[in-house]
C-alpha cells in the first residue's frame, strides 16, 4: 500500500538511494553524492515557505517518489516537479502522487494554475504529467542541454478550473 504524505528531514537517506541509483536520469534533478548533499538537498525544501511537498512512501515508510510545487505567490502560479525511486517507477504511484499535489494545491492550497515541463525524450515524465491531469500547452525547442545535445521540452499545466 502507498500512502502520501509531506517529506521529512528522515527521507534523506532514501532520496540518496534514489539519486544513486539511477545517477544519469537522476542527474536534471540535483547534484546528489553523498548523506550531506542528500541531507543538504531535503533541508532546502523543508525550509523553503514557497516549496511545498508531497511524497509517496511504502508500507515501510520508505521514500518512493516525490512532487512538489515551488509556489509563485503574487500570481496564485506554481511550478511543479516530480522524480520516481527507481523501485517504484512504470507502477502508477508517480501519476497518483503528482494528481494528489495539483488537487491539493488547485484546491486547499489556493493555486489557480500549476506549470511542469518535460523532456521529449522522456516519455515517462509524460505520462505522469498526462495521468495527473496537465494539458500540453506548447513546446520550447532546444531548452535543455543533456550530455551535449540539445533537447526539447513540452510545456503543461493545469489550472484550477479544469475538469479534473
Amino acid at each position: 500500500m502507498t500512502v502520501f504524505r509531506e517529506l521529512r528531514a528522515a527521507d534523506a537517506d532514501r532520496v540518496l538511494d534514489a539519486f544513486v541509483s539511477d545517477a544519469a536520469e537522476m542527474s536534471r534533478q540535483g547534484d546528489m553524492h553523498d548523506l550531506a548533499s542528500a541531507r543538504a538537498y531535503v533541508t532546502r525544501m523543508l525550509e523553503d515557505p514557497d516549496v511545498r511537498t508531497l511524497v509517496a512512501a511504502d508500507d515501510a515508510d520508505r521514500l518512493l517518489a516525490l512532487a512538489a510545487v515551488s509556489v509563485d505567490r503574487a500570481n496564485a502560479n506554481g511550478w511543479v516537479f516530480y522524480w520516481a525511486h527507481p523501485d517504484a517507477r512504470r507502477r502508477g504511484v508517480t501519476s497518483r502522487l503528482v494528481r494528489a499535489l495539483a488537487d491539493r494545491e488547485l484546491g486547499e492550497g489556493g493555486l489557480h494554475r500549476l506549470e511542469l515541463g518535460y523532456r521529449v525524450n522522456n516519455p515517462g515524465s509524460g505520462a505522469v504529467a498526462r495521468a495527473a491531469g496537465f494539458v500540453q500547452e506548447g513546446l520550447e525547442r532546444e531548452k535543455f542541454l543533456v550530455n551535449g545535445e540539445r533537447v526539447d521540452v513540452v510545456t503543461a499545466a493545469r489550472l484550477k478550473t479544469d475538469p479534473v
